[in-house]
């Protein structure tokens, strides 16, 4: 009987999660909604949004239009009732995101200021975030934590960044981070944060490789709705892929690294390092700008094929290169497609949908789904 009564206490829960996030995502909806699209009983539906109701979760938003009949109540997520906070820190800059319950970004900016691993660089992160939520008149209690991401390997088994050559830094652990913040912080590799914002808030399969384009390049394996960390959390590391044996050096002194081709760096360093200045040139037909990048867009062909090849899944391309592809999508399905033995027009190569603050953003859904998962 105890094992019946758990079990129904599992079920209960499982609808009662099942029937918010539902609402989260279609906005406004009525309980024969529910019913309909979740094939639920009406006793089952009813009981649950009454205690979400109840709980401050939900609002009932009076009366739907009528379709005939008793007019259904209109329901919806109370999109204000907690925030999450997300954080990416690169060498140079900081990016801050605040997101709502319903997973919609209320305010996001990015900022100049060069890490260090000290107790004034967090100290200033800390004021800027102050600074950030000043104007928003959101307290403290309504943000759930900080979610925080970084270039490098984060190890969530000894709670630190192992090593990131961007930041500088080698066994930075979790502990020396979170002291400096009164809110919980969780923690995701920049290349991981990219793909679980893509793959929680955009319609892309429930499996793809995230290929993240920026100053360097890397990766992540989105696989059934869940991130494939590997087995020392290195998983989908694409930029130190050998692309070219015994080629250009890489900062990670190997040689030959696809991130040694395919960085961010190599486009914005030729432009004042303003990657934007670079494909405005491309558009004005500098000659020298699209020179690099015809070369650019040949090595980045044979990565996305390879990577196809071998995973056999949609390749999303983001970073702060991704940001600027949707001209060139076609141009970088054909020539993949070229190179591709089995799929003839290269339609697996998508562009992300989150094409700014997409670290941030994944990192804010990171809190927001440990929330999520409690309802």
């Amino acid at each position: 009987m105890e094992h019946q009564r758990l079990t129904n206490k599992e079920v209960k829960k499982k609808n009662r999660n099942q029937i918010f996030r539902y609402i989260c995502t279609h906005g406004t909806v009525s309980n024969p909604d529910i019913v309909s699209d979740l094939h639920l009983s009406l006793p089952t539906v009813t009981n649950t949004t009454r205690e979400l109701l109840e709980s401050g979760l939900l609002r009932d938003l009076g009366e739907m239009q009528s379709t005939g009949g008793r007019r259904a109540r209109a329901l919806c997520a109370a999109s204000d009732y907690r925030f999450s906070i997300g954080l990416d820190i690169t060498r140079n800059h900081l990016g801050i995101l605040l997101l709502n319950l319903t997973g919609d970004i209320i305010k996001y900016e990015r900022m100049q200021l060069g890490f260090s691993r000290s107790s004034a660089y967090f100290s200033e992160v800390c004021q800027k975030i102050d600074d950030f939520l000043l104007e928003t008149e959101i307290s403290g209690e309504q943000i759930l934590g900080l979610g925080i991401s970084l270039p490098g390997i984060v190890d969530p088994v000894q709670k630190m960044i192992t090593y990131s050559h961007a930041l500088g830094v080698r066994d930075l652990p979790f502990g020396e981070i979170q002291s400096s913040f009164s809110w919980h912080c969780t923690f995701l590799n920049d290349a991981n944060a990219g793909a679980f914002a893509e793959g929680i808030g955009s319609d892309l399969p429930s499996s793809f490789f995230y290929l993240s384009l920026s100053n360097t390049v890397g990766g992540a394996i989105f696989h059934d709705g869940n991130l494939l960390p590997g087995d020392a959390f290195r998983c989908g590391e694409a930029g130190h892929m050998t692309l070219i044996p015994d080629g250009k050096p890489c900062y990670c002194g190997k040689t030959g690294c696809v991130d040694a081709y395919c960085s961010a760096r190599l486009l914005s360093d030729l432009s004042g390092g303003r990657l934007e200045d670079f494909f405005l040139g491309l558009q004005q037909n500098n000659p020298d700008y699209r020179s690099v990048w015809d070369t650019y867009l040949k090595h980045l062909a044979v990565v996305i094929n390879n990577l196809h090849m071998l995973l056999d899944y949609d390749i999303v391309l983001g970073g702060y290169v991704g940001s600027f592809l949707t001209p060139w999508l076609d141009t970088i399905r054909h020539l993949v497609a070229e190179r591709n033995t089995f799929e003839d027009d290269g339609s697996f190569v998508k562009l992300c949908t989150y094409q700014t603050g997409a670290a941030a953003y994944g990192a804010a859904m990171d809190v927001m789904e440990g929330f999520l998962r409690t309802v």
